[in-house]
């Protein structure tokens, strides 16, 4: 399948440049993976009109032959930004590790290893593998927080603070002296960087447009202030939420709530206790101790959820926010991102990934994350950008993927 070529920013020693990654895709029963270049040379430039006026001139490079690259010239210079989430700061790697080992240090740090691995294999750079290779804990960033939690957690992660102070200098230099900027056409340059002026322009108009926005939003007679003084309900005072789950053809009914931030299923062990409707479920909280062993029953409100229902005064009642379609999806990610509901899928991911951090699994993490194609995908839908270049069909892979996390997913609810 033919992976995005993505615009990326690498921050190194010589300053932040931008690139082009082509992340592995497989042609001719072969996987492959690129960065524009030539030979031994990174191509890199100080910024997006540098690099536009390089692809829409140059004739020779390393991803002349990749699948998608016949739309890369043709893009605009704001396509050619890298986002947020294809920015990657080495040189700020020292400051990373000296923070605590939190989810989301660990997470950026692992972006950060991941791009320099890809950069050490499509680039030969024997040095830096022997650097990551060297500390187990570069290896174990992309299994999250839980490797780095405990005695042994931190001492890992002590080690790997002692690795990147006496050897990160190493992957930098190896990395910085690849880089080369090529040069490129006067007269394209001159017409690139007005692309991105303008584009500059735009932007900071907007944002100082922003503030007159939020006063408006803020205003006493506004819609969104009438809705926050709506009663949130019984449910919403407890604190826990029914929702619906549609799968193909079947609709299920269960409870979740949020515990300092960490979801919180009706169920156990990793398995979610589900039923065929409203008033089954209904049924079964007036029972009490049928759900005693749930984990929703650690929650300090729950026994006001029970004592309701056995009074005969609990309905249950599920909001369109908590109802979560599965079915379809897959059939509409096998068609590209303009056949999908980004609602529907937005919802959708919510309760995967809910459910996935409520077991312990990080394979939805993992299966979301930005450099795999459905992560790829699923963020060009959820959160669209008009700089960044839109996935390639055909979208088998992802098709694939969503599919195989829906199943783990099913595989988690119990029919009671």
């Amino acid at each position: 399948m033919a992976q995005d070529i993505i615009p990326i920013e690498l921050g190194l020693p010589q300053g932040d440049v931008v690139t082009l990654w082509a992340p592995r895709w497989r042609e001719d029963g072969e996987e492959w993976e690129a960065f524009l270049g030539d030979e031994d040379d990174l191509y890199a430039f100080p910024d997006a009109a540098h690099l536009a006026a390089f692809v829409r001139t140059s004739e020779q490079h390393d991803l002349l032959d990749h699948p998608a690259w016949d739309a890369v010239p043709a893009l605009n210079v704001p396509e050619l930004i890298p986002d947020e989430d294809h920015s990657y700061d080495l040189v700020g790697v020292p400051e990373l590790v000296a923070e605590e080992p939190d989810s989301w240090t660990i997470a950026e740090l692992a972006e950060i290893v991941g791009i320099v691995r890809s950069l050490a294999d499509v680039c030969e750079l024997e040095e830096v593998h022997e650097v990551l290779d060297a500390y187990e804990g570069f290896s174990l960033l992309e299994q999250g927080r839980l490797p780095f939690t405990g005695r042994e957690g931190e001492a890992l992660w002590n080690d790997l603070s002692k690795a990147v102070s006496e050897k990160w200098d190493i992957v930098l230099d190896a990395i910085d002296n690849l880089v080369t900027a090529p040069d490129v056409d006067a007269a394209v340059l001159e017409q690139t960087a007005e692309e991105l002026a303008a584009f500059h322009e735009e932007s900071a108009e907007a944002e100082a447009a922003q503030p007159e926005d939020l006063e408006a939003v803020d205003a006493p007679d506004s819609e969104d202030d009438a809705e926050d003084d709506e009663p949130v309900g019984f449910w919403g005072e407890v604190g826990i939420d029914p929702i619906k789950i549609v799968t193909s053809g079947t609709e299920y009914y269960t409870l979740r709530c949020y515990l300092d931030d960490k979801p919180l299923f009706l169920g156990s062990d990793g398995e979610i206790d589900v039923f065929t409707s409203e008033k089954a479920l209904l049924k079964a909280i007036k029972g009490g101790k049928d759900l005693a062993d749930t984990d929703i029953a650690e929650v300090s409100t729950w026994d006001e959820v029970v004592a309701k229902a056995t009074a005969g005064e609990l309905e249950v009642e599920v909001d369109t926010e908590n109802t979560y379609v599965l079915g379809g999806l897959d059939a509409d990610i096998a068609e590209g991102p303009e056949s999908i509901d980004a609602t529907q899928l937005e919802l959708a991911v919510e309760l995967i990934t809910d459910a996935a951090d409520w077991a312990d699994d990080d394979t939805v993490e993992e299966a979301l994350a930005a450099n795999e194609s459905l992560g790829w995908l699923i963020s060009f839908v959820l959160r669209p950008d008009p700089t960044r270049l839109e996935p390639s069909a055909p979208f088998d892979a992802e098709q694939s993927a969503w599919r195989k996390l829906v199943e783990s997913f099913e595989n988690r609810l119990t029919v009671v």
